[in-house]
């Protein structure tokens, strides 16, 4: 119910990168690794996460999903990385890992967690459309809660397709523009439980299923699964869902 794509220096003129979005999360990128900081959500939405990556790209390609490195061999980009916390487990996994992020700060951050882990991720202070000018491509593209932060979600949208190799794939999280979205992402998330700071999210900019399918669709990709990710407030975790109304993962495959 965060975003993984902020840092600390402004992106040019016309980049998808939103300057306020960046500007908001420089002050917590020291807190990326704090499994009890600002950054909790994300620690929490991880396993599900992760999960829905593994089995859905493993499936894709005919893999047994609980090998010891299912993503043996393929090349993973995280676009908006954060500090880093999808990018280690799909190194842990067998991926070779890109992540790029539009603040410089959250690279260092990422970085430095990843050295001493002892992990071999290249992190790059990188926007999507700068890296597909390069003809960069890849097996796996993450756009993980990063949608509802950007500037420009069809310029966005066609950088990142243009970094999925063909046959490739993408994986995206958001959120649904729903009044149920409303209600808890914002409202309840925000300003109830205090889970993220006040203007963290803006409603307006939520993205719905459909809308994603749209804009993929011109660029090669087309949505093969969609889930839901509910939070259960007894257990204090996040799983799978059918129910897509508030949080949300999608996997699309390129012709």
């Amino acid at each position: 119910m965060t975003t993984e794509t902020t840092g600390a220096q402004s992106p040019r003129r016309g980049a998808t990168a939103a300057p306020d979005e960046v500007a908001r999360f420089t002050a917590m990128a020291d807190g990326w690794w704090d499994p009890a900081g600002k950054f909790r959500p994300l620690h929490q939405l991880n396993p599900p996460r992760i999960a829905f990556i593994r089995d859905q790209v493993a499936a894709h390609l005919g893999r047994d999903p609980l090998a010891p490195r299912p993503l043996g061999g393929l090349s993973v980009l995280d676009i908006g990385c954060g500090g880093g916390l999808l990018c280690e487990p799909m190194a842990r996994l067998g991926a070779r890992v890109t992540g790029i992020d539009a603040g410089d700060r959250n690279i260092q951050v990422a970085a430095a967690h990843a050295a001493q882990q002892g992990l071999d991720i290249d992190y790059r202070h990188q926007l999507p459309e700068d890296l597909a000018t390069m003809g960069d491509t890849h097996d796996v593209v993450l756009n993980m809660e990063v949608i509802e932060h950007v500037a420009d979600v069809d310029a966005f949208m066609a950088a990142s397709a243009a970094l999925v190799r063909p046959g490739g794939v993408m994986v995206l999280s958001t959120l649904n523009r729903t009044l149920k979205a409303l209600a808890l992402a914002k409202v309840g998330a925000e300003y109830v439980l205090r889970w993220l700071p006040p203007g963290t999210h803006d409603w307006r900019k939520f993205v719905r299923p459909s809308e994603m399918a749209a804009a993929l669709r011109p660029h090669g990709l087309e949505v093969r699964a969609l889930r839901g990710l509910v939070y259960n407030p007894f257990e204090d975790s996040w799983s799978l869902s059918r129910d897509l109304d508030v949080n949300y993962l999608a996997f699309a495959v390129k012709r």
